[in-house]
């Protein structure tokens, strides 16, 4: 009998509860909303949920899925929704995937009625619930719900997905992170407390120096926080296993053409502070001018502006 844990109060907020056995993979839909009876259906009429959030699919666990299946065959029909004369996934498609393995060409279904928005719902409850989504995944669909139906708040999507509001919204800050690091969570190389302690360094580069040093040096959460805090506060911070070694701020050792820049640019505006700031090697930056009082801001506008008013 394929096992698992039982989908929890997600599922049971969105359509409602029908029984089930604790042990087994069961989807909690009213009785209004799910036809109780099973169909047998072709597997070539079925297709997956085009909300599904989950792209990659453990080969060993579906190989492992598929001789349960083997054995004991299929203890829990998959759920779908009709859709333009076929069937599409609402729950159940790793056991959908493990019978496609053994050559089936009919599987059991339950048929429930279900529109696009609780489609995509009840495609992330059931991943959540389970262990199938790497975390940036999860901000990924976090973040196309947020996108397909503007207006809902972070609490409003916790509260129908049935988790805690800090998850969503930790989880999307995570999308903050360059594309680099966000790849090196998916495949494992960085883990979700390391990369959330990256998010207070505001340019990509810290962040990717900083996770080199991590994977390198092999720093756990607390001891990146505590880097990443003297690093902020100090400018410069010390390795937390090689404490010799000190590593500065990299604002404090860009390459010296920014930092002539800068002095140039100082120069010309009479002396205020500036910071030129580079994003990304297509050029992406930021300028920024600090003016303390209104002289100061009088001595830049007068230098940004007034040459090409008395052109004009």
């Amino acid at each position: 009998m394929a096992t698992g844990k039982r989908l929890g109060r997600g599922l049971e907020t969105l359509l409602g509860r029908i029984g089930g056995a604790p042990e087994t993979e069961t989807l909690n839909i009213s009785e209004e909303r799910i036809d109780s009876t099973s169909s047998t259906v072709d597997v070539m009429k079925i297709e997956p949920n085009p909300f599904q959030p989950r792209k990659v699919f453990d080969a060993a666990e579906l190989e492992e899925l598929a001789q349960s299946l083997h054995v004991h065959g299929l203890m829990q029909p998959i759920v779908v929704r009709r859709a333009d004369g076929r069937y599409q996934i609402v729950a159940g498609e790793r056991r959908f995937r493990a019978a496609l393995l053994l050559g089936w060409s009919e599987i059991a279904v339950q048929f429930c009625e279900a529109d696009d928005q609780q489609m995509t719902e009840l495609a992330l409850t059931e991943n959540l619930q389970r262990k199938d989504l790497n975390d940036i995944e999860k901000a990924a669909s976090f973040a196309n719900y947020l996108e397909a139906y503007p207006g809902t708040t972070h609490e409003e999507l916790a509260n129908r997905l049935a988790v805690k509001r800090p998850t969503v919204t930790n989880l999307l800050r995570l999308l903050k992170l360059p594309k680099q690091l966000q790849d090196d969570v998916c495949r494992g190389r960085l883990d979700t407390g390391h990369a959330r302690a990256l998010l207070p360094l505001k340019n990509e580069w810290e962040q990717i120096e900083v996770a080199a040093k991590i994977q390198a040096e092999g720093w756990n959460v607390r001891e990146t926080e505590k880097f990443v805090q003297d690093l902020l506060q100090t400018g410069e911070a010390e390795s937390p296993q090689n404490p010799k070694e000190r590593t500065l701020k990299i604002a404090d050792h860009r390459s010296e053409q920014i930092q002539q820049l800068e002095d140039n640019l100082r120069s010309y505006l009479g002396g205020v502070k500036v910071k030129l700031e580079q994003k990304n090697e297509k050029g992406k930056g930021k300028l920024t001018i600090t003016f303390a009082n209104h002289a100061e801001f009088e001595q830049v506008y007068a230098a940004i502006c007034k040459p090409h008013l008395a052109v004009g």
